[in-house]
């Protein structure tokens, strides 16, 4: 029976994944303090917060703080990740190490441009930090395969969003786009580690197909679990150039196409099936991209 651990016999090749991966990050190493405006910051004591201190539009705003309260929730997802792999090989946990290390940083930069520039209430943004800490992170899947086909695409669609919000900042704050865009390199380079360690193992058994189905047909951003997610999302698809369009054209087609998953040939029944809702799912939402495209 397939097992929806991690292949051992890929051991080898998520080494070398891995330390590639070192490799590029060692290249890029940054400090968030390095990406700050801090010329613009002003004691809270000193000037109380007003709102007509705020710069940049309601969208790019609604952007930036909905990111910074999807990267709150770290701790959530380590210990999601470290539960999940507790017992796959060391790399794997090394990884998980060093990508922690990595997005540690993230939540910190956003956070603090945030109110050097003033541009949202303080007092507003503890409060919604603590609330979305307080709930947590529970995925509805444990297992080691699921999870790297859901850390692929949530890592794909976070560089997306970074580097599509940063085209619409672009115009009002140079340093914003700036920052964002320095976010979406390690994104970058943590999607590539999940999605080839993904491909690996559909190299080596088309049939673990069945361990992505369920990931890539219901996936949702972590970030979900805020209250007012959906309205945010809402915003951001109008005013910040990252919505369910994007979502299809940049991130399902594009893992779907490094997959291969329309070219696999499993030989279980249930991975046949896999193959095919998958195919199914990703030919619906393809219509309905080709048709909004036809019509604007």
């Amino acid at each position: 029976m397939l097992s929806s651990d991690l292949d051992i016999r890929l051991e080898p090749r998520i080494k070398e994944l891995y330390e590639l991966h070192k490799e590029r990050s060692a290249n890029i190493d940054w400090s968030y303090h390095e990406f700050i405006p801090w010329d613009k910051a002003m004691s809270f004591k000193r000037v109380p917060w007003d709102e007509s201190q705020v710069t940049l539009p309601e969208g790019v705003i609604t952007a930036i703080e909905t990111a910074l309260l999807t990267e709150v929730n770290l701790p959530w997802y380590t210990s999601h990740l470290d539960y999940t792999f507790k017992n796959s090989m060391k790399v794997i946990n090394d990884f998980v190490h060093t990508w922690t290390a990595e997005e540690d940083q993230h939540s910190n930069l956003l956070e603090t441009y945030l109110l050097v520039t003033r541009n949202v209430n303080p007092a507003r943004l503890h409060e919604l930090r603590k609330s979305v800490v307080e709930n947590g992170w529970s995925p509805d899947f444990t297992n080691p395969l699921a999870t790297m086909a859901y850390t692929s695409l949530q890592e794909l669609a976070t560089l997306v969003f970074y580097n599509n919000v940063a085209k619409i900042a672009a115009p009002y704050d140079k340093d914003l786009a700036t920052l964002l865009r320095r976010l979406a390199k390690d994104e970058a380079l943590h999607y590539a580690f999940y999605r080839d360690t993904v491909k690996a193992h559909l190299e080596l058994d088309p049939n673990f197909i069945v361990f992505f189905e369920n990931v890539i047909i219901n996936f949702s951003m972590p970030g979900a679990v805020m209250p007012d997610f959906e309205d945010r999302m809402k915003v951001i698809a109008t005013d910040a150039n990252y919505g369910p369009l994007q979502y299809f054209d940049q991130v399902l087609d594009a893992v779907v196409t490094y997959w291969d998953i329309a070219n696999l040939q499993p030989t279980s029944e249930e991975a046949k099936q896999a193959q095919a809702n998958i195919l199914k799912y990703h030919g619906r939402l393809k219509r309905i991209h080709e048709r909004y495209q036809a019509k604007n």
